[in-house]
């Protein structure tokens, strides 16, 4: 078979927010397949079987067919390879470990040019898939049959480089935790950086979290927690048991404590983490210098502590509750008479697939070259890494690492009090407590056990992968105390936000309910083709109908409902600067004329570029809809949430049958807005006649007035102060905005 050309990716466009595909962020790619159009996959000897040899796990998508196997039946009767593009590269996600399910590849007008999109929780990331992908599908494709152009080795380099992608930019497994519990109670999210700061929530009912701080972690409390000599100085002053410990400055100082503390005993930095620099059952004077000096590397002074028995546990406080625990074992090998220690620990201790490099793995590979603490252990032992025991010989190799065996059932009450009690002691709102006991299940005084720290930020990842034993929702716990459950109808943590899409006179909807969101009390951020105001202050004079000023609007803690004017032209482009709204209203189709670089060339397509609004709306919230426009009133049945309509006729159909069905309407009768249930009609309190507008030259002004009146009704704004905000928004229409200094 003749070489094939590439297909040429023509564009790529990441859409961050709910878009024409999905409500989730996308990659879409602009491709052309060039001769290959000519070339559907069952045209092409051998490509089909070269590929499911290559990537066995596509017999798993289901594609159109909706069936296990559906992909490769359609593979097999002949699919264009933008198509087969799409599946091998959600299928690369799939291997990276970074699953997604959502593709979709639709035609163009121009022959051979198509759209793909897939699921993207991260731009970089699925750039780096498709990258990937197109070399593999293009080497598929000319491959002459022998597995010489792209191989399994080849596809492991591929899938290799997405994870590394993976690892670089997406969230930390904590932070992930947290992050996937808010989105299942249908908390939204922004990241605020490439690390792990997230903003979950919008607006003022927001909070924000670093890995597993929050904004309620007090730099106080870090600071406490930071220092284990006070730490340990506050909780043995309300009762907390803590083993008797001396901060010392020399070899000769630390021997002199122990002395007096009682041996063996223990010898760590006063400020250090995660277990560095510590050194543990040091029973004879020559262990002490080593001890000393590595512990001095790790943090600003070193203390000396009696040497608690039993195993080391991590119990997790979430607001002033225990919601996981995990339990230690120490790791060992047993010799066999050949192999050293260096080779013992390779092949009995890192062979174990639970340990990893990277955050993702519950235990951590063991580096007998790095790790002081294992070398002294092993000296004490009579060892070193090179060293050969006998056979059947145990080596204990770590003392303090493996807090990974989920142990939380087995927990004691008065346990668990003691460690809500140490978290409050500190002020830590969620606390990693370590606790040594021979017996978690018995209180601590029976068995002399003790806290030994308490812990600002913990890791989350023993409790979510645990090596041994049921995994637990700490992610959950950490949301449930960021966000108890609300009182009202109104998810946590979200403000009203309303969405006007279209093209006739939506900037003037936008402004005046934002002028009545203010009026009801609420600080309001308004995003517009006027510009980015807040509480009617302007922030921005240019054009703000994009993605980047509606965030500006969403991560500002004073605002308390936002409004936003979308076009198609936003919607196309970035996708929605918010994923779900309380309001979403729709005026019209127009605008289609505008579209052409996104082959829109007339009405009929702008039905799904609008729908993004409707599709938009939480159930708790209202859909405002024209009902003069016979496509917009079939986006009725889209709606998850109530819908309300509106038109200057009363008589319209639509209208008639949605009031028949108890729904809300708002149209004009004898020039005075009325606001109807059902059967129920009133007109709106406090507006005069519309003389003022129907003597305007816009010709959408009664239109937009009603729409706005609509989206007013649907947020519960009085419909008193309705009434007088629309006569003080006629009277100020013409006043110049305020502008920030």
């Amino acid at each position: 078979m003749s070489k094939k050309d590439d297909i040429q990716l023509l564009r790529i466009n990441y859409l961050r927010g709910p878009n024409i595909w999905t409500y989730r962020p996308v990659l879409e790619t602009w491709l052309d397949l060039g001769p290959l159009e000519d070339f559907p996959s069952n045209l092409l000897p051998g490509f089909s079987d070269r590929l499911v040899a290559l990537m066995p796990a596509l017999v798993e998508h289901h594609c159109g067919v909706g069936e296990r196997g559906g992909f490769i039946e359609r593979l097999h009767e002949g699919t264009w390879l933008g198509h087969v593009l799409e599946h091998v590269v959600i299928e690369l996600l799939n291997l990276a470990d970074m699953p997604t399910g959502f593709g979709q590849t639709r035609s163009t007008s121009q022959r051979g040019v198509y759209r793909m999109v897939f699921r993207a929780r991260d731009e970089q990331v699925a750039r780096s898939a498709l990258a990937e992908g197109h070399r593999l599908l293009m080497a598929v494709v000319n491959s002459n049959g022998d597995g010489s152009a792209y191989g399994s080795t080849e596809l492991r380099g591929a899938v290799e480089r997405v994870r590394a992608k993976v690892d670089e930019c997406y969230l930390g497994p904590s932070t992930a935790a947290i992050v996937a519990a808010a989105t299942e109670r249908r908390i939204p999210h922004i990241r605020l950086n490439e690390g792990n700061l997230v903003q979950l929530g919008y607006g003022a009912a927001q909070r924000r979290i670093w890995t597993a701080e929050t904004e309620f972690t007090s730099a106080i409390a870090e600071g406490i927690a930071g220092d284990k000599d006070l730490t340990k100085s506050l909780l043995a002053s309300c009762g907390v048991p803590v083993p008797e410990g001396e901060i010392v400055d020399s070899v000769q100082a630390a021997w002199e404590a122990a002395q007096v503390i009682g041996l063996p005993v223990v010898v760590k930095p006063s400020d250090g983490n995660h277990g560095r620099g510590v050194s543990l059952d040091l029973k004879t004077q020559a262990q002490f210098e080593d001890a000393f000096h590595l512990a001095a590397r790790h943090g600003s002074e070193v203390m000396v502590e009696r040497f608690v028995r039993g195993h080391e546990h991590r119990l997790l406080v979430v607001g002033g509750r225990m919601v996981a625990a995990a339990r230690g074992e120490t790791a060992s090998i047993i010799g066999d008479g050949r192999a050293s220690v260096a080779e013992l620990v390779e092949s009995q201790l890192n062979t174990d697939p639970r340990r990893g490099a990277s955050e993702d793995f519950p235990l951590n590979p063991i580096r007998i070259d790095t790790d002081t603490a294992i070398q002294l252990d092993l000296q004490r032992q009579g060892l070193t890494a090179d060293a050969v025991p006998a056979a059947g010989q145990e080596v204990m190799i770590q003392r303090n690492g493996n807090v990974s065996i989920d142990c939380t059932d087995e927990v004691h009450p008065e346990v668990e009090h003691i460690v809500s009690l140490a978290a409050r002691v500190v002020g830590l709102d969620i606390a990693g407590v370590d606790i040594v006991a021979q017996d978690i299940s018995k209180p601590l005084h029976l068995q002399g056990g003790a806290i030994v720290e308490v812990n600002a930020g913990p890791g989350l990842l023993m409790h979510l992968k645990p090596a041994k034993g049921a995994p637990r929702p700490v992610g959950r716990a950490i949301c449930d105390h960021l966000f108890p459950q609300a009182a009202d109808d109104m998810p946590s943590g979200r403000i009203p936000v309303i969405g006007i899409a279209g093209s006739r006179g939506t900037q003037n909807i936008a402004r005046m309910v934002a002028w009545l969101l203010q009026l009801s009390g609420r600080y309001t951020g308004l995003a517009c083709r006027n510009g980015l105001f807040l509480d009617g202050r302007c922030l921005d004079a240019g054009d703000c109908t994009h993605w980047q000023a509606g965030q500006r609007l969403l991560i500002n803690r004073a605002v308390e409902a936002a409004v936003f004017e979308n076009t198609a032209d936003t919607i196309l482009r970035t996708g929605l600067a918010y994923d779900r709204c309380q309001v979403g209203v729709i005026t019209d189709l127009d605008g289609w004329d505008q579209l052409a670089e996104f082959d829109i060339l007339d009405e009929e397509p702008m039905f799904k570029v609008m729908r993004s609004q409707v599709d938009g709306v939480l159930p708790e919230g209202v859909a405002v809809l024209n009902a003069a426009h016979p496509a917009i009133v079939n986006m009725a049945d889209l709606c998850d949430g109530e819908v309300i309509f509106y038109a200057l006729d009363p008589a319209l159909d639509a209208i008639a049958t949605h009031l028949d069905t108890g729904g809300r309407a708002v149209f004009l009768r004898q020039g005075q807005v009325v606001l109807a249930t059902g059967n129920t009609e009133i007109f709106l309190p406090g507006l005069d006649k519309l003389a003022v507008w129907q003597g305007r030259h816009d010709p959408t002004a009664e239109d937009s007035l009603l729409a706005a009146i609509a989206a007013a009704w649907a947020l519960g704004i009085p419909l008193n102060l309705i009434g007088a905000g629309v006569e003080a928004f006629e009277s100020s229409a013409g006043q110049p905005e305020k502008t920030l200094p």
